[in-house]
């Protein structure tokens, strides 16, 4: 079993301008704040390509609240898993990685496909971390490598595996 990928579109190649102009930086807060608003309200049908780069939307469950949290993440594929960076630009470990430590499982929305899967938390200096590294910083245009030597903090990857469906 694996996840569906989602084609990233761009006709007029206005993503992948985005992308270049921005490109080595993140996008800054309040841009992740209003696409994943967008991600959500359209059910998926924007969002998936619009910085250039595969973007999955990843929900959770707060490991103190309990409330249902949604991130939007660029993401890659390594066989049936999907792949995903736990940056947050550099700074402390984003909340997501910590939701899914206390709760490994979690749904994911690649455009408007929506299935369930279980996270793995791999570590810089496990097996595997560097094929991986690698791979996502590829298809986020150099950005995670650039984040990597700007501020020298050790960037987790999660590995998400799908689960069978359940009736």
């Amino acid at each position: 079993m694996s996840f569906p990928l989602g084609e990233v579109r761009d006709p007029f190649g206005l993503a992948r301008m985005f992308a270049r102009l921005t490109a080595p930086r993140m996008a800054p807060g309040p841009v992740v704040r209003v696409h994943r608003r967008i991600y959500l309200l359209t059910g998926g049908r924007i969002g998936h390509g619009v910085f250039g780069a595969p973007i999955l939307l990843l929900h959770t469950v707060g490991r103190r609240s309990g409330l249902r949290r949604s991130t939007p993440l660029v993401y890659g594929a390594d066989g049936g898993t999907l792949v995903v960076v736990a940056s947050n630009g550099g700074r402390r470990a984003p909340g997501w990685l910590a939701n899914l430590r206390a709760n490994p499982e979690a749904e994911v929305w690649i455009a408007r496909y929506k299935a369930k899967g279980r996270a793995r938390v791999i570590e810089p200096g496990d097996v595997g971390y560097e094929r991986l590294w690698e791979l996502m910083d590829e298809v986020n245009f150099g950005r995670y490598e650039h984040l990597k030597t700007s501020v020298g903090v050790p960037m987790p990857i999660v590995v998400i595996s799908p689960l069978p469906d359940t009736p």
